[in-house]
């Protein structure tokens, strides 16, 4: 999980104001958000224009932004894509989980992905699709609602309900699909049912035409740190191959697990009754 929390009260004697204020702007840049202008910025940072005007010189001469071509709007530079590419060779499990998820996808020949959660947010952080005319909009650097997606669930399954209560405060969630938990203790029941199984298996929980299967990546410390998954196009999965999916992406979690040194205390796969039908007969 990347570490999204504020800073810590009595360290804020130690930042730099004017480093902070150019990350919360480069921070607005995002999905939805691809443009925005500095009227915009200084509207949502509560900053005054000329600030928010020099800020954004600062980072475009230095590439983290350029200007959109013919305008006045800014959008993301190269330098945040190589931070961002340099951040990821930098993780463990994207390094070690690369040719893990290359191998499952030429096993199972589905997109096979890595995701971590940030705050509220889930993002990919390394993804393998096999040769297919399809084109995904899901690609390294999405971010997603984590209590909406399959993935969400799985990385949210070390809290508590105190601790999800303190994430999502609010009395209802954001609603993305039919299937979205509306409120927090709808998300902990799903979450907990999920960590009991050891396994997320979604059709059309986030899309309603996609399945997702995703098991937990876990270190040392036995913190979840990421999911590992398989997307699959299509509404219904016959029960043999849900099968067969769960159980390899099953393994290669507890691969990538094992490679960052989790030792689990007992290793069970719970099958529910209809998929256990589907491996045996």
């Amino acid at each position: 999980m990347i570490d999204s929390s504020p800073v810590e009260a009595g360290t804020d004697k130690y930042m730099v104001p004017a480093l902070e204020r150019g990350l919360r702007l480069l921070q607005e840049f995002g999905r939805g958000n691809d443009t925005l202008g500095a009227p915009e910025l200084a509207r949502r940072l509560k900053m005054p224009r000329a600030t928010v005007f020099r800020i954004l010189n600062t980072l475009e001469a230095l590439g983290f932004l350029r200007r959109v071509e013919g305008g006045n709007d800014y959008r993301l530079g190269l330098s945040v894509l190589r931070l961002g590419f340099e951040f990821l060779s930098s993780l463990d499990l994207t390094e070690l989980g690369q040719p893990l998820i290359a191998r499952l996808c030429d096993e199972i020949r589905v997109p096979s992905n890595i995701v971590v959660r940030d705050g509220r947010s889930i993002v990919y952080v390394a993804k393998v699709t096999p040769p297919t005319p399809l084109v995904s909009s899901v690609r390294v650097g999405t971010r997603l609602p984590a209590h909406a997606t399959a993935f969400g669930r799985v990385l949210l399954g070390d809290l508590s309900l105190p601790e999800l209560r303190e994430l999502y405060p609010e009395e209802r969630l954001a609603v993305h699909s039919p299937n979205t938990p509306r409120t927090v203790l709808e998300l902990f029941d799903l979450v907990e049912a999920d960590r009991q199984r050891g396994y997320v298996f979604a059709e059309g929980f986030y899309e309603s035409s996609i399945c997702t299967i995703a098991a937990a990546v876990r270190d040392r410390s036995g913190r979840i740190v990421a999911a590992l998954g398989a997307t699959i196009t299509g509404t219904r999965i016959d029960p043999e191959r849900a099968a067969e999916l769960v159980s390899r992406v099953a393994a290669a979690a507890d691969e990538l697990s094992g490679l960052l040194d989790y030792r689990p205390v007992a290793d069970v796969l719970s099958l529910p009754d209809h998929l256990q039908r589907g491996r045996h007969e």
